[in-house]
């Protein structure tokens, strides 16, 4: 298994080109060794085939369509054997993309939860380092890590994007370059922060996918939900149907899990003592796949007793039907036992659902409103009279022509109650405008103090970008503050998250920059009172 994260560069050249260029972390988890799955870093070795370490980054570097080597040449990209560069967009902006490597290659059919802990982790741990994420995975069990990361992800306010292939990447006829390709661009260059699965030109919900065939380019898909973007002539994004997090919070991933839950699924026959030995402790939640709409035999009281027992006893129990499409009825007699409607959930969406939450055994009311607020599409928004509940995050995001948001205003206004208020109806902290800054680079050069640390608690940063550009080349840089002993201005970046140790061109720092000059300026006072005493006082 390995994964791939961007690694800051020091060096950058700072002209418009640059500051359009996105930065992201790609996350190559595992790939497997059969023919089946086959995804976008197994290399062929005969007469099988196996994970070859590295070989999938020196591949893509050979890729005029996933590297532009002379603009990495000019720029200092070459330098970084893992970082790769794409060529302009259609928006004349570039993707600039970093790999790292797990060790060891993991089989997709391998994953367990402690892999997907440390996916997150990983995530958490490089968040302000990157604009997105890119995750390349196995297809065999890509649906449960999408799932598993979606509630993983507290507060996510950036793309994280899972894909893979069916046939390897090496090979003539593949689906490897667009899934991988579109994931970058996607990624990239669109403010969609959910974590996704993207294949065959489709970017799907995270926890409303599932694999459906083994033998095809198609093999996802998600027969209850639209795909939240589609990449064809033009990329069409359904901004409307996007999750964001309306919250002040700072992004944060929860690792813990209860592994005490399963899945079982009714058939014809199925005998009592098995569904009861199923149920028996230490099980906390079932998810119970059932007929149509959710029907189960109601000729057999035995069967509904042992159903009625469990949850007496406090363990959970989600109804979900084992047809692909349609929703589940409480009608029927599996609602008479206890059981909660999982409504166009897939059967792992729902038990991830037990294991990353948390719920009280008792609380099964708060098990149906979340999987309820799965299923909302705009539609149903609509036809209830809601659909300002919809777009306000839309609006709240919406940039004028420079591509400033509302958020980019009221934090260089200094609008403190505006700010928090945007904050909490789903305006995004990573917008950037056509000259790269966000609202918190604007707060920090009108020297919005207040704003700046509300900013900060809600998880905004300083880009690995602007922050260089800050320290070494801007006007306003923290060297030309230091140097003038300009002590708030020093105040609001480190407020900021600027790093005042960090050294310049001539290797000295902010810190020492101004201790120096205040000593200079000490020792002038000195010398010049010395001249004109009676200016002493």
């Amino acid at each position: 298994m390995f994964l791939s994260m961007r690694i800051k560069c020091n060096f950058h050249c700072y002209q418009q080109s640059s500051l359009s260029a996105r930065f992201l972390g790609c996350l190559i988890v595992t790939q497997p060794a059969t023919h089946a799955s086959q995804t976008l870093i197994v290399s062929v070795s005969p007469p099988g085939l196996k994970p070859e370490p590295n070989a999938f980054v020196k591949e893509l570097r050979e890729m005029n369509i996933f590297h532009d080597a002379e603009y990495a040449k000019k720029q200092g990209y070459d330098l970084h054997e893992k970082t790769l560069v794409l060529p302009y967009s259609k928006s004349d902006r570039r993707v600039v993309y970093t790999f790292l490597e797990y060790d060891p290659l993991l089989d997709s059919s391998n994953m367990t939860t402690e892999d997907w802990a440390k996916i997150g982790k990983d995530i958490e741990k490089n968040y302000e380092r990157y604009d997105g994420f890119v995750i390349l995975h196995g297809t065999d069990t890509m649906a449960y890590t999408s799932s598993a990361l979606s509630f993983m992800c507290d507060h996510l306010g950036k793309p994280v994007i899972l894909t893979g292939s069916q046939v390897p990447i090496y090979d003539l006829w593949n689906d490897g370059r667009d899934n991988l390709l579109g994931a970058l661009l996607l990624a990239g260059l669109f403010d969609i922060p959910e974590v996704c699965l993207y294949f065959r030109n489709k970017l799907y919900r995270g926890n409303r996918v599932t694999k459906v065939d083994a033998g095809s380019f198609d093999g996802f898909a998600s027969p209850n939900l639209p795909p939240l973007a589609k990449m064809d002539v033009d990329v069409t994004v359904h901004w409307d149907m996007l999750w964001r997090a309306k919250t002040s919070t700072k992004f944060c991933v929860s690792t813990k899990l209860n592994c005490n839950v399963g899945l079982l699924r009714l058939f014809p026959g199925i005998t009592t003592e098995t569904v009861r030995s199923f149920l028996q402790r230490p099980i906390v939640g079932v998810v119970l796949e059932t007929y149509g709409a959710g029907n189960a035999p109601d000729n057999r009281p035995d069967l509904l007793a042992a159903l009625k027992e469990a949850t007496d006893r406090g363990v959970i129990i989600i109804n979900t039907t084992q047809c692909l499409k349609g929703t589940v009825s409480l009608i029927y007699a599996t609602g008479e036992v206890g059981a909660s409607v999982c409504d166009h959930c897939w059967p792992q969406v729902c038990m991830l659902i037990f294991g990353f939450l948390h719920v009280p055994h008792t609380d099964s009311r708060f098990i149906q409103v979340i999987t309820k607020s799965l299923s909302i599409s705009c539609k149903k928004v609509s036809l209830n009279g809601k659909m300002l509940y919809v777009l306000r995050p839309i609006i709240l995001s919406l940039g004028d022509f420079d591509g400033r948001t509302p958020l980019h205003i009221a934090a260089s206004e200094g609008h403190l109650k505006v700010v928090q208020y945007l904050l909490e109806h789903g305006s995004t902290i990573h917008g950037r405008d056509r000259h790269g800054d966000t609202p918190l680079s604007n707060a920090v050069l009108f020297r919005r103090k207040d704003i700046v640390r509300l900013l900060r608690k809600a998880g905004a940063h300083l880009s690995r970008e602007s922050s260089w550009a800050t320290l070494t080349s801007d006007p306003l840089c923290v060297f030309s503050l230091a140097a003038h002993g300009d002590l708030d201005g020093l105040q609001i970046w480190h407020v900021a998250g600027a790093d005042l140790n960090t050294p310049g061109y001539d290797g000295q720092t902010a810190l020492s920059v101004v201790s120096t000059g205040v000593l200079l300026r000490s020792l002038s006072d000195l010398c010049y009172y010395s001249f004109f005493p009676s200016f002493c006082v």
